[in-house]
Formats: structure tokens, sequence, C-alpha cells
């Protein structure tokens, strides 16, 4: 059963309070994360644009960009300490997804088994987009977490599309200011490289600015099932920070 009306707290108020769906949504965060980057982020699909031709798209934008309303929606509901730890877990586990693959496509394969080309154009990692992924989520999730709980306090917990929104502009524009110069400068002539880079920004708003009315929903019954609705007045908002 709802617990009621959400009652407003300041987030260092939720150290010790007993959650019943957080942990739900941190697993539905990173296991997105994750899947997104091992199944979608390999495949280059295209779309056929009645007028403008066929157009590539990398196939990973249609499930990442859920990634970050879940990120938004840890935001709004549980604040930003609690956000920050799903944040982390994330990179935890990109980092050692990492690792795991170049160890197991490293490992030399039975003479019996013949897939270990294809297992290499799967799983094989070049370090250098490894490295941009990484720094590029860590540095735009905890952007966009900053300012949706800035913007929360601001408008004192009205419009929350105009956070949702505002806050995958800047998490999103630095994720992919960080992530295709890191990753493909010198690769892809610049021209490519801004194509790609406004493209992929532009794209990703867009998903969330479509999502907006599930996020509302999503956002409305965690409250409500939560009984609280967060607001970050007096957080400390360093990435570093261990503690809730």
């Amino acid at each position: 059963m709802d617990r009621g009306k959400p009652v407003i707290v300041e987030g260092k108020e939720l150290r010790g309070e007993r959650l019943r769906h957080f942990d739900y949504v941190m697993v539905a965060f990173v296991t997105i994360l994750l899947l997104s980057n091992v199944i979608g982020a390999g495949k280059v699909a295209t779309v056929d644009l009645p007028g403008l031709g066929t157009w590539p798209f990398g196939a990973g934008i249609l499930f990442f960009p859920i990634a970050f309303v879940l990120g938004d929606v840890l935001t709004e509901v549980y604040g930003y300490a609690r956000a920050r730890r799903c944040i982390w877990a994330g990179f935890g586990a990109m980092l050692f997804m990492a690792f795991m693959a170049w160890v197991v496509v490293a490992l030399p394969p039975a003479p019996t088994w013949p897939n270990q080309p294809a297992y290499e154009a799967v799983f094989g990692q070049v370090p250098r987009i490894v490295l941009a992924s990484l720094v590029a989520f860590w540095a735009g999730e905890f952007a966009n977490s900053y300012v949706l709980a800035r913007m929360k306090v601001w408008t004192e917990g009205r419009h929350l599309w105009t956070r949702t929104i505002g806050s995958t502009v800047v998490g999103q524009g630095i994720d992919s200011l960080i992530f295709y110069p890191l990753a493909f400068y010198g690769v892809w002539d610049n021209q490519t490289l801004l194509v790609v880079l406004a493209t992929q920004w532009v794209l990703k708003v867009g998903w969330e600015a479509l999502l907006t009315p599930v996020t509302y929903a999503v956002v409305g019954w965690l409250k409500r099932r939560e009984g609280i609705d967060v607001f970050d007045k007096d957080t400390d908002f360093t990435p570093f920070r261990a503690q809730i």
C-alpha cells in the first residue's frame, strides 16, 4: 500500500531510513548501463528517413538514455547522495566489465574452439575507447545529478520536466564532449567528429524529452510508495564523498 502524500525531507535526513525500492532502481540503473555498453555499443544500425535518405546510428542509443532517465529518477526521488552511490556502483561495474572482457578475450582459445575471431570482434576493446567511455559516463552522470538536484531547490520542486530535460542537456553534453574527442580525435576527420558529437547529443536529449511522461509516472509512483520527496538544500555535492 502507498504511504500516502510524500513528506518533504532534506537529503541528510534519509540516513538510516528504510527505503523499499531504492535497491531495485539502482540494480535497474546498473543493468541497463552495462547491457547498453555490451550489446548496443558495438553495432551500427541504419534508419530510412523519408526525404533524408539512410542514416546510420549506434544501436546503443536506443537504450542507453534509459540509464540517464533512471539517474534523474534516483536524484529526484532519493536525492543526490544516494544517486552518487549508484553512479559509483555503475562506474565500478563498467570498470570490472572492461577488465573481464580484456582477460577473457586474451585467453588462448582451445584448438577445437573456432569462435575466437567472432569473440574478439564482439568483446575486443580498444583501450582508448574504454577509457573515454568511463570518463565520459562518470563526468556526465555527476553533472546530470548535480544540475537536477540544484534545479529542484531553485524551482521549489515544481516543473519536473524543466530539470529532467535541463540536466540531460548538461549531462549528455558533457558526456558527448568528453567521449567523442577522447575516443576518436585523430581517427575521424574533425567535421565527422563534430557532426556525430552533435547528432548523438541531440538524439539523447530528444529521447529524454520523449520519455518525460514515463519519468513523471515513475517519479510520482516512487515518491508515493516511499513517502518521501528529497530536497538537497545542505548536501555536500563532492563526487568523492562515500557517506549518504
